[in-house]
């Protein structure tokens, strides 16, 4: 079992180097930290990457390179899958952890964003922030992540039970170091339409990411029609 370990390790590093060589990738280093870190906690599964991020798998898996002003962003939107609050607090008491430790295991400089309990950032100002759907049912309202005082209260959004129930869309990411994670976003085809909505229909949006959401829905729009996603 131990040699079998060693020989997968020593072709993950290959394929990093690989990837590196021949720049597989641009994803951000922190992104796939990230996703490594919620992955290794058993906790990936409850998370669906959604917003401007979520174009590094669509990218990766059309084979193109979108242009980087449409990917320009400093944090990232994390759902949190409250249809499955059963299992994610069992996955948590079998972690014995919070998620702001978590995504310390990514940066240790993470703490939670003062004035703003649904968001983590770091001492770059990158942030994570958590999404839920509005609540529906017996899903718990407030909440918080774990006991942990200082754990994050994912913050419920606008139409986040649309992007909660759409398919969803895996993809291995690849970052500029070569390094890889398994990015779990929602459909292409459910990025364009919400981005649309968000672009045309949300209220009080600001002008300049309505402008942002309308080229990025043009720029995966694209990659459908053109079969490539």
């Amino acid at each position: 079992m131990e040699a079998r370990l060693s020989s997968l390790r020593g072709a993950l590093k290959e394929a990093e180097r690989l990837n590196k060589a021949l720049k597989v990738g641009r994803a951000p280093v922190l992104l796939i930290d990230i996703l490594q870190a919620l992955e290794d906690s058993g906790l990936a599964n409850h998370f669906t990457v959604v917003g401007t991020h979520a174009l590094y798998a669509y990218e990766m898996a059309a084979g193109v390179r979108i242009e980087q002003a449409a990917m320009a962003t400093l944090d990232v939107d994390l759902l949190w899958d409250a249809r499955k609050k059963v299992q994610f607090l069992s996955d948590m008491a079998k972690l014995d952890d919070s998620v702001l430790s978590v995504l310390q295991r990514a940066d240790r400089t993470f703490v939670r964003k003062e004035g703003q309990n649904e968001s983590a950032i770091n001492n770059t100002g990158f942030e994570v922030d958590f999404l839920r759907r509005m609540q529906e049912g017996d899903d718990p309202h407030p909440f918080r992540f774990s006991d942990d005082e200082d754990d994050i209260w994912p913050v419920q959004a606008m139409r986040a039970s649309v992007l909660t129930s759409a398919p969803k869309f895996e993809c291995v990411v690849v970052s500029s170091t070569g390094r890889m994670a398994k990015m779990r976003t929602v459909s292409p085809q459910t990025f364009v339409e919400f981005k649309y909505w968000l672009a045309e229909k949300a209220e009080a949006r600001d002008p300049i990411k309505r402008r942002r959401d309308q080229r990025q829905a043009g720029i995966v729009q694209k990659l459908l029609e053109e079969r490539l996603l």
